[in-house]
C-alpha cells in the first residue's frame, strides 16, 4: 500500500490524538466519501444531459414546481 505523507492544522492533530482516533483509518474513509460524492455528482450530471437531450430544458413553471417540491420534502425531512 502506497505512503502519503499528510499535514494537519496543530488543533486538528491535538483534537485527534485527543480522542485516539485512527488518522489514517479516518483520511481513507473521507478520500473514499469524497470520491463517491464527486462519482454521483458527475452521473447527476450526465442523467441531467440525457434528460435535456430527450425533453427539452425544464421551463419557469417546471421549475418553480421543481423548487416547490423541494421545500416540502426539506420540511418533511426536518421534523423529529
Amino acid at each position: 500500500m502506497p505512503r502519503i505523507q499528510v499535514y494537519l492544522p496543530d488543533d486538528l492533530h491535538r483534537a485527534l490524538k485527543a480522542r485516539g482516533l485512527p488518522a489514517s483509518e479516518l483520511l481513507q474513509e473521507a478520500v473514499r466519501a469524497e470520491l463517491r460524492r464527486l462519482d454521483l455528482l458527475d452521473r447527476t450530471a450526465d442523467h441531467r444531459g440525457a434528460l435535456v437531450a430527450e425533453v427539452g430544458e425544464p421551463g419557469r413553471a417546471d421549475r418553480e414546481r421543481a423548487a416547490l417540491v423541494a421545500r416540502r420534502l426539506d420540511r418533511g425531512r426536518r421534523r423529529p
